[in-house]
């Protein structure tokens, strides 16, 4: 079952999606909130697959709480205005939506919430390594020899010290199958080994024969990761 959560301060609006997934196979709406409070409180003790979020609303809106979270579920943006589409794929959003909510646009978003979720067999998960999928084999890829992983439209591109493996994913997929204690998110489309950072000079990352840009978004995560003398 999909567990997910909405967060909007518009009562009809929460409605209306609860009802929509109410008529969606896989899915439960295990809670609803009025306020990115109570969500960011929520979030932070139980475990949610997606959360459908207002952009605006009082005291803490959408983008300010994507910002907070420590946690990567699928995020769905939710709001009147266009201008804050842009802003919001600065966090890798799964999809923005626009209201008022039109039913066949909804279940677009929602197949494609299917395809993150279920159909995430090219990249398997284990403590020490990850196996990812090449044409018609597996091959194993330690983790403790990925350098950084970046987005190349609906691929990733794994670096190691030798070579480079191409796989269809997304950023959000091969996020979650990375330990967070070995690896950080630092802009959009990279995401980095945290041991071999070589070092931060301004606004880069500086890894082997490769500078990477820090996004702003990313910036504080990492400065709080790093272990300063």
């Amino acid at each position: 079952m999909i567990r997910a959560i909405i967060v909007d301060d518009d009562e009809l609006c929460r409605t209306v999606i609860s009802d929509l997934l109410k008529e969606v196979d896989g899915f439960e709406c295990v809670a609803n909130f009025g306020n990115a409070l109570d969500a960011f409180k929520f979030l932070n003790e139980n475990e949610v697959d997606v959360v459908f979020l207002d952009v605006e609303m009082p005291k803490m809106g959408g983008m300010e709480l994507l910002r907070n979270l420590q946690i990567s579920p699928l995020i769905v943006m939710i709001t009147s205005h266009d201008e804050f589409a842009l802003e919001s794929y600065e966090y890798d959003v799964t999809d923005f939506l626009k209201k008022p909510l039109s039913a066949s646009r909804f279940l677009k978003t929602i197949e494609k919430i299917k395809k993150l979720l279920v159909e995430s067999a090219e990249v398997k998960k284990s403590d020490s390594y990850i196996f990812i999928k090449s044409e018609s084999k597996l091959i194993q890829i330690k983790l403790e020899d990925i350098l950084w992983i970046e987005a190349l439209g609906n691929y990733m591109r794994i670096h190691t010290e030798n070579e480079k493996h191409t796989v269809l994913s997304t950023m959000k997929e091969i996020e979650s199958k990375l330990p967070s204690s070995e690896f950080i998110r630092i802009q959009r489309s990279f995401i980095v080994r945290v041991d071999k950072i070589l070092s931060i000079e301004d606004n880069y990352v500086v890894m082997k024969n490769k500078e990477i840009h820090i996004g702003k978004a990313y910036k504080e995560e990492l400065n709080n990761r790093l272990n300063f003398l």
